[in-house]
């Protein structure tokens, strides 16, 4: 019998994943967690055999969340069940530990396969989301200056503005912004934000 935690801010979405669930023979949902912080407290006491978690809940996000649990349970295996699938919270998940991602979309048959698959210590990843991955990998990735200066850019603001937050001359800036527009293959500013927080690689505080 494999036992699971489920952690998803939904109620909804946490009952129809147990009655799934528990209606298979092999699998049993020992705890449910509304929040991160809930997954890790329920993890630490429960210990399951596969812990199913979203990513974006309040408290504590799964991404913090499976750190942790991964910190203090090495050997715990985690199956990200989400509906985004932006690039870099694929890429912290799956660096974080988890065993698997799939999109909300998949829950069904797919999710249950995806489960044993996981609980037996292979890896399950959504085809669409690893062919997001695929492509961001065989990418220029973002330098930490150019991270920081879209995060600045996404708030809006002229060259002058960004040179005098980051206390760099604005010809450095512009050489900041044209290598960022260029990696992301976009023509301006406003393309490169969208682009950016379409793909994960910064988010709206």
């Amino acid at each position: 019998m494999i036992s699971l935690l489920v952690a998803d801010d939904h109620p909804v979405v946490r009952m129809g994943l147990t009655a799934l669930i528990n209606s298979q023979n092999d699998m049993k949902v020992v705890a449910e967690a509304r929040n991160g912080k809930e997954a890790v407290e329920l993890y630490r006491q429960h210990q399951p055999d596969v812990l199913t978690i979203d990513l974006r809940m309040p408290v504590m996000s799964g991404v913090d969340a499976t750190i942790a649990i991964r910190n203090e349970f090495p050997h715990s295996r985690v199956l990200v069940l989400t509906t985004y699938e932006a690039d870099e919270d694929v890429v912290r998940t799956l660096r974080a530990g988890a065993k698997g991602y799939l999109l909300k979309d998949s829950v069904g048959p797919q999710m249950l396969e995806a489960i044993r698959a996981v609980y037996a210590g292979e890896r399950r990843v959504s085809p669409a989301v690893g062919a997001r991955l695929a492509d961001r990998v065989n990418g220029t990735p973002l330098t930490v200056r150019e991270l920081e200066l879209l995060r600045l850019m996404s708030r809006g603001g002229t060259n002058k503005d960004l040179a005098a937050a980051l206390q760099v001359a604005e010809a450095t800036i512009k050489g900041h912004v044209n290598n960022i527009l260029s990696k992301l293959d976009v023509t301006d500013r406003t393309m490169a934000v969208t682009t950016a927080l379409q793909r994960g690689i910064i988010h709206l505080d």
